[in-house]
């Protein structure tokens, strides 16, 4: 596949994500032209429309772009930090931990303060299970870290099919809509932004030494790197943004798989390079998605799981056999 330069690549994302947000603000069970969706970005508050597009579609497009960058950049940092190509956001049972949370929330008939607290500690506590347990009293390693979380993961999804057997008929659909991941109940927050841009900026910050662990941890450390600590800060920093990512939009899956494989084989090796570029493309990919939920069967609206997974099989499919042998 054709290797592009990391600042055609970072632009060029820049150029998509714009396109996918003017067309997501343009589209809906409520359609507007061109002519008058520039109107409404220029301000005119007395056009049809204006309050659709900045009190409607906006927050959503915001929340898609934060959720997408979310997952695509903890992929990336679980990729790495697993040296295992398949990982994903949710390989090592945070988002588990994080809907067992959320459910319990629903099932209380909380609100949403409560179920963001209550996801918040259903994440954490399975961020602690698992690095605790992977470490125990031997050493800490990628292997016994992923054992550990696959195991979790599993023990989450038997008590999450548990609490869906339970529930009552009236909260049963939400809970499963929410399960498949959907952005129609969810708002940007200040806490959201900040997460994504803290993440970012860690993993930035750290872009050398993971460039240089990719040799193999007797090379990185002969060279200075701290490997255990990096390795540490990679993990709870992946973990805080796929709960992030679960507390916003549920489980969204295959944004986190896809984006990092792509932009691997576009050719940002570079760390430095790829983190902010998945965190563009998980963006824009997500926004397109979330507007295709809400106009194929317009005015009813599909999970954007739903699609993220039409979109997400097909491509990664492609990705495996084009580029087999970085596999």
């Amino acid at each position: 596949m054709t290797r592009i330069h990391p600042g055609w690549l970072l632009a060029s994302l820049m150029v998509l994500v714009i396109a996918s947000v003017i067309w997501a603000l343009a589209a809906g069970s409520v359609s507007l032209a061109w002519s008058q969706l520039a109107g409404i970005l220029a301000g005119d508050s007395t056009l049809a429309g204006y309050d659709v597009v900045w009190r409607l579609r906006w927050p959503r497009i915001v929340t898609g772009f934060l959720v997408g960058g979310m997952l695509a950049l903890a992929g990336a940092q679980m990729q790495v930090l697993l040296r295992n190509p398949l990982a994903d956001p949710y390989i090592l049972g945070v988002s588990g931990g994080a809907a067992v949370g959320a459910l319990l929330a629903l099932l209380m008939g909380g609100g949403r303060g409560v179920m963001a607290i209550m996801t918040a500690v259903g994440a954490c506590a399975s961020v602690f299970i698992v690095f605790g347990l992977a470490h125990g009293r031997g050493s800490w390693s990628s292997t016994r870290l992923l054992l550990t979380g696959v195991v979790l993961a599993a023990g989450w999804g038997a008590l999450i099919s548990f609490m869906l057997a339970i529930g009552p008929d009236g909260t049963l659909r939400g809970m499963l809509f929410w399960l498949m991941g959907d952005l129609g109940y969810s708002s940007p927050s200040v806490w959201s932004v900040a997460i994504l841009g803290v993440g970012l900026a860690v993993s930035v910050w750290l872009g050398r030494s993971l460039n240089l662990l990719a040799y193999g941890d007797l090379q990185a450390a002969a060279l200075g790197v701290p490997v255990f600590r990096v390795r540490l800060i990679l993990y709870f920093v992946g973990s805080l943004l796929a709960a992030a990512a679960v507390m916003l939009a549920g489980s969204v899956g295959f944004v986190g798989l896809v984006v990092p494989h792509a932009l691997r084989l576009l050719g940002a090796g570079d760390h430095r390079v790829l983190f902010p570029a998945a965190v563009l493309l998980g963006g824009g990919f997500l926004v397109v998605a979330d507007t295709l939920a809400r106009t194929v069967l317009a005015p009813q609206q599909i999970p954007v799981g739903v699609v993220t997974a039409f979109i997400g099989v097909p491509v990664f499919l492609v990705l495996l056999y084009r580029g087999g042998k970085g596999l």
